[in-house]
């Protein structure tokens, strides 16, 4: 029983992804060639080429396409996983309403005041407080924008200002305590010298960072802060690219 049904599932998913593929590269090629996407049982069936030159362009076409599908697929996959959990949290964050949203960060983050209020010096609570401040100011402005701002908002501004909120507390934290900076400050510069030997190596953008700055002290908030805009930007594309794959049942409502 469980053999078949696991071979079922199988085939299910191989079903579900050469579907997708072939509805995907159908809306490729109709972008210059006719009569593409579900054509197997229409009368008038799928275009063909019938010259050399049209041969050529369209499987000069259709070549772009299969590599394009190649590459973004898989990322369109890890964009249904993001949306599923961000579908999750967006339900609970209309549950709890703007209002309610906010109240929980004000006590997630108010605690790790509260606490730096008790632990550490008077300058270092203050930068705590300030964090956990624009944290929650974040948050808010990500459930507003999520709520009221449709798909292009959501993406541009409700991504990276939650991902702002759920990273800067915990490193302007590490900033000025000692006792974590083992955990975030040191991670994180292993972290950005792997960006700049493996990613912004194009055209010397890491040369001039290296010129230019020194990883230490605001470094770090400034730095994770460009990270929480653009992994918020990261995200928000991928959903979208995700909803292209398999639109979600809200999105006509946006």
């Amino acid at each position: 029983m469980s053999t078949h049904a696991g071979t079922t599932n199988r085939a299910g998913l191989i079903g579900a992804v050469k579907f997708d593929l072939a509805r995907l590269h159908g809306a490729w090629m109709e972008v210059f060639f006719p009569r593409q996407r579900g054509r197997g049982h229409s009368v008038m069936g799928k275009w063909k080429p019938e010259t050399f030159p049209q041969a050529l362009g369209y499987y000069s076409w259709y070549v772009v396409g299969a590599l394009g599908l190649f590459l973004l697929y898989p990322l369109a996959v890890f964009g249904l996983a993001t949306r599923f959990y961000a579908s999750k949290l967006d339900s609970t964050a209309t549950r709890l309403g703007i209002v309610g949203v906010t109240l929980v960060a004000i006590v997630v983050w108010g605690l790790l005041s509260v606490l730096a209020y008790f632990e550490l010096p008077w300058n270092s609570f203050l930068a705590i407080a300030a964090a956990s401040s624009v944290a929650v100011v974040s948050t808010t402005l990500a459930a507003v924008c999520s709520k009221y701002g449709g798909r292009a908002v959501t993406v541009l501004f409700a991504y990276p200002f939650a991902m702002t909120a759920l990273f800067l507390p915990p490193v302007v934290a590490a900033l000025v305590t000692p006792s974590l900076e083992p955990h975030v400050l040191e991670p994180s510069y292993d972290f950005a010298a792997w960006l700049l030997d493996n990613v912004l190596f194009v055209g010397g953008v890491n040369e001039f960072l290296r010129e230019s700055f020194d990883l230490e002290g605001g470094a770090y908030a400034a730095m994770w802060f460009g990270f929480a805009v653009s992994t918020g930007w990261l995200f928000g594309l991928l959903v979208s690219l995700a909803n292209l794959v398999r639109p979600s049942p809200d999105d006509g409502d946006e």
